[in-house]
């Protein structure tokens, strides 16, 4: 194993041999936005003077991936986190469902929570996240606070926060881009999208569509999905955005391979629209934003033959929502001060039933839960120097009452390019309708007096860049405590002892030449008992070098003592995959065709993350992308 890595990582800095510095790629602009985040006060600023931990990850990154899926490329470039899958597309919705997004070794049951535009997107009913939803192509930028992030976002964000920004068209005029893929197990991935910006208008449209055979027989995945964001500035001081998406997708789970399924197909529908008025001023900013989510499920549960089951008669249907409003405003009371005070309110929930082709045969639920919170959080700088941060929230909930959630931390830049931070930050996750109310006898029995799960995080960072940002690196070291989570006792869910989980993150960041740079990130875990898809240690290296029209990419991905999804608590994986990707360009970014081919697992590794469910080995895609 671990002469394999060394090997990898040999590979990937072969790339630096022949260095010819010749490219012009913006590296200044990529680093200037990596230091800019609206995530941790509502507010731009400077990620270096917030103590949280956050990692940001840009268009370029995204786009160079060629991926259609986000989540896979949060996966690589974000230290500490981790997210589960099953095959070469698609993650799926029922119980053996991939796309849970672990950080920290926090996640299991949405602890992480995932937010367009700052508005919370998870299943009213059930309350797990939509990882098929996450689309690539729509995204300008990704922040993700690596701990809790409960005092501005309140419940699910106990483990972190994922904040995805959409994509809006800023530059003046028209562009259009297209991409077509095409790759192993008949993989077809088609993508569109139109900026347009002229006067005070601006507006952003794509579409994409993906499908798959997938690597075993009944395990195929179709999506498609749209998505429109559109803004008019009214002034310099005034800004109304809006944004819809819709997602239509259906996949077929094969079950594992040792106890196949026939027929458990998932049809499902999601869509979320949001619309937002900003204001800007010299001493004050803010918003107000509304937002509903929705979803249709149909589900055909499958039934196995070679148990003696027979096709199952009726499916399994729901429709959920996720609806509220948003209001904060941040005011700068004075020289280096500013104070955010916010109010939340949502309502979640929906209904589920079973039903037949002559109508409904049981519900199972009906019913949806209100919550109303108020939060303040104040920033204070001091000489350029150091940053004190301090907040709380308050949040009342209909299931079980009042919860209060602290933050506090600073910022110390003793010198030039150096950063340390200290912080305590709690989060909690409310529990789901699912585990308030409904029951599936013997095995879960639902309790209507469960209290939300919570959390402690203490951690400390110090990050130094050198030689005017050609260097850069960061070590992170946290401390969690968890109590009251959410678990089966004796057939019914209860909130049941603590657990302890430690350890170290770092970012590196190398650019020796324009056309020639460098990352990696890597991150090791302790936990007080074994967790399901919270790998002990895990390690990325990338590296990108651009000749002329020819652009060269590799990647290692290394991940050691990670227990699979539904298996035994011994039953721990290690494995490392080689990617890597060639593209050549005809033309200008601006305007012009690229041509690249991409392969991942290289080295055709077998490994499983959700036991009985083997990950494909080498695939390879190849496609054409145009910008005109």
């Amino acid at each position: 194993m671990r002469k394999s890595l060394f090997f990898l990582v040999g590979y990937c800095l072969c790339f630096g041999l022949y260095a010819i510095d010749d490219g012009d790629t913006p590296v200044d602009t990529t680093i200037l936005l990596k230091q800019v985040v609206v995530s941790a006060n509502k507010i731009q600023v400077n990620r270096n003077s917030v103590p949280l931990s956050i990692s940001v990850i840009n268009r370029e990154e995204i786009e160079a991936s060629s991926e259609s899926a986000l989540l896979p490329v949060l996966s690589q470039r974000v230290p500490g986190l981790f997210v589960t899958r099953k095959g070469i597309t698609g993650f799926g919705v029922n119980s053996n469902s991939a796309g849970t997004v672990n950080i920290r070794g926090i996640g299991q049951s949405n602890k992480v929570l995932m937010l367009f535009d700052g508005q919370p997107q998870w299943a009213g009913v059930f309350g797990h996240s939509l990882p098929d939803t996450y689309v690539a192509s729509d995204v300008e930028r990704v922040e993700v606070i690596r701990g809790p992030g409960s005092l501005l976002y309140g419940s699910n964000a106990m483990g972190g926060v994922i904040n995805i920004i959409t994509r809006r068209q800023k530059q003046e005029g028209r562009q259009t881009q297209a991409r077509l893929m095409y790759g192993s197990y008949n993989t077809q991935k088609y993508m569109i999208n139109n900026g347009y910006n002229v006067g005070k208008f601006s507006s952003f449209i794509s579409v994409n569509h993906d499908r798959t055979d997938g690597i075993r027989e009944h395990s195929d995945f179709r999506m498609t999905n749209g998505f429109a964001n559109l803004g008019y500035a009214f002034s310099d001081h005034y800004n109304l955005k809006g944004s819809v998406s819709v997602a239509k997708y259906k996949n077929q789970n094969p079950g594992p391979v040792d106890n196949p399924i026939q027929d458990n197909i998932m049809d499902v529908l999601r869509g979320t629209a949001s619309v937002s008025l900003t204001n800007t001023h010299k001493k004050s900013s803010g918003a107000i934003q509304a937002f509903y989510n929705w979803g249709h499920h149909d589900i055909n549960d499958g039934y196995r033959p070679q148990n003696n089951q027979q096709p199952r008669t009726f499916r399994f249907k729901s429709d959920d929502h996720n609806v509220g409003i948003l209001l904060y405003e941040t005011f700068r009371l004075f020289e280096g001060n500013s104070f955010t005070a916010g109010m939340d309110y949502k309502n979640w929930g929906g209904h589920a039933w079973n039903d037949t082709i002559h109508g409904k045969i049981g519900e199972i639920i009906n019913r949806s839960v209100n919550e109303l919170a108020g939060y303040m959080i104040v920033q204070q700088d001091f000489f350029n120097k150091l940053s004190l941060n301090a907040g709380f929230r308050y949040e009342h909930n209909d299931a079980y009452g009042g919860k209060w959630t602290p933050q506090a931390g600073l910022t110390f830049r003793p010198f030039e390019g150096n950063t340390m931070k200290a912080s305590y930050s709690e989060g909690y996750r409310s529990p789901n309708i699912r585990e308030l109310y409904i029951s599936y006898p013997p095995y879960s029995m639902a309790n209507p007096d469960l209290k939300p799960e919570s959390m402690k995080n203490y951690e400390i960072s110090i990050g130094q860049s050198f030689a005017d940002h050609v260097f850069f690196a960061e070590i992170t070291g946290f401390y969690l405590e968890v109590k009251d989570l959410i678990a089966g006792v004796q057939g019914t869910l209860t909130n049941v002892d603590k657990i302890y989980n430690k350890g170290i993150e770092a970012e590196i960041a190398y650019y020796p030449m324009k056309n020639l740079w460098f990352t990696a990130n890597f991150n090791q875990l302790h936990t007080s008992k074994s967790l399901e898809g919270a790998p002990k240690r895990k390690f990325f290296m990338d590296g990108t070098y651009i000749f002329r029209r020819l652009t060269l990419n590799a990647n290692v991905e290394s991940i050691a003592r990670l227990q699979k999804i539904g298996g035994e608590e011994d039953d721990k994986i290690c494995y490392a995959l080689l990617n890597a990707k060639v593209s050549y360009l005809f033309g200008t970014e601006d305007k012009g065709v690229k041509l690249f081919v991409k392969g991942e697992n290289l080295t055709g590794k077998s490994y499983e993350i959700l036991k009985g469910f083997p990950m494909p080995k080498i695939t390879i895609m190849g496609g054409i992308h145009a910008t005109f």
